[in-house]
């Protein structure tokens, strides 16, 4: 299972962490040691003191693709998740700085949720208005709907395949949305998909 992720997809997070806006999809990888156990809580780790949660749409892949067209790309996924791209920020900027991969900070074990709840793509009205929401400790964090992506989940698919054959099993994270935090000690953090509970992770 290969993971897939999106960075810089939605402009207000671009804005809010004063980066370029990319004239492409950013993509980046993370192992399969990085999703978080089942029912495990997501533990800080000892070499970062800001670690943020990043709340994020996921499309499940349902078979194998390469070179795959804008126009077929629905026929590659029929379930929606949701999911947290955990990030060291305060190791991304320096690696970033120094213009060294920043691997370090967003690949770390644990550091992606997949929800264990996935949705069927034949219950949501369209993929591309999907309200999502993140709540930290019962206040919401992060809020937003697939309609502000910069590169809908269709056109991220035709994009990805073009340089990663897309296998049965692998899962894209699609970006996340303004309101990126840092997490701390004991909280509770949920992740839902309109009204519907996706994730519960506390964090140690």
């Amino acid at each position: 299972m290969k993971i897939i992720c999106i960075g810089r997809n939605y402009t207000k997070h671009i804005e809010e962490l004063a980066s370029e806006k990319p004239e492409e999809p950013v993509i980046f990888l993370k192992p399969d040691t990085s999703v978080l156990l089942k029912k495990q809580p997501f533990f800080i780790p000892d070499f970062s003191d800001d670690v943020h949660y990043e709340v994020e749409v996921l499309v499940k892949i349902k078979k194998v693709g390469k070179y795959i067209q804008q126009k077929f790309a629905h026929k590659y996924y029929d379930e929606i998740g949701l999911g947290i791209d955990f990030t060291a920020r305060d190791l991304q900027n320096k690696l970033k700085d120094k213009g060294l991969p920043w691997e370090k900070s967003k690949c770390f074990d644990g550091s992606a949720v997949i929800g264990e709840k996935w949705i069927p793509k034949k219950e949501l009205n369209d993929v591309n208005t999907i309200d999502f929401s993140l709540s930290q400790n019962g206040n919401i964090v992060q809020q937003s709907n697939t309609q502000y992506m910069l590169w809908k989940i269709d056109e991220l698919i035709a994009y990805i395949s073009q340089f990663f054959t897309l296998k049965i099993g692998d899962v894209i994270f699609t970006g996340t949305p303004e309101g990126v935090g840092k997490v701390a000690i004991n909280d509770n953090l949920v992740g839902k998909i309109g009204d519907t509970q996706i994730f519960d992770i506390n964090v140690k």
